[in-house]
């Protein structure tokens, strides 16, 4: 009788070991799974925060180079208008062209200000506000150099 009672005794203790053995090792795969899952969210924050920056800098690049090549575009038209070797009469396609590179630049404008952020965005809006006065104003002094009336 003690042989059984000692035989039973030693098969729970080994029962019970490997219950435990078992309970642990299923705890440290749980911590491990978690640890797993944390590291690859912040990859994936990483890789989002790297996407957004790529796209903003791809936005503000185009916006800028849209801008200058509208800006270039009207400044060299004044300069003409100014020199005195304007076109008489206005030349319409040289300033649809300019309104088309201006649209460009509002355009990629937008864009900026949607990628923003914010502070990026209103200055983006403030240079293509700034820049419609400008081709206006030039397409002004045009009209009244073709009309023979002084400008300014």
């Amino acid at each position: 009788m003690t042989a059984i009672l000692v035989s039973v005794v030693g098969v729970l203790g080994t029962v019970m070991g490997a219950a435990l053995t078992a309970f642990v090792a299923a705890r440290t795969e749980q911590r491990r799974e978690r640890s797993q899952a944390r590291v690859q969210l912040n990859d994936l924050r990483v890789e989002h925060q790297r996407w957004r920056r790529e796209r903003r800098q791809a936005a503000y690049l185009s916006f800028l180079e849209a801008l200058g090549a509208a800006d270039r575009d009207n400044q060299g038209f004044f300069r003409e208008l100014r020199a005195g070797h304007g076109p008489v009469p206005l030349d319409e396609t040289r300033v649809a062209a300019i309104r088309m590179k201006f649209k460009e630049a509002e355009g990629a404008g937008l864009v900026v200000i949607l990628e923003g952020p914010e502070a990026v965005a209103e200055g983006a809006q403030n240079l293509v506000d700034q820049l419609s006065s400008l081709v206006q104003h030039v397409r002004d002094y045009a009209e009244a150099v073709v009309a023979g009336r002084q400008p300014w």
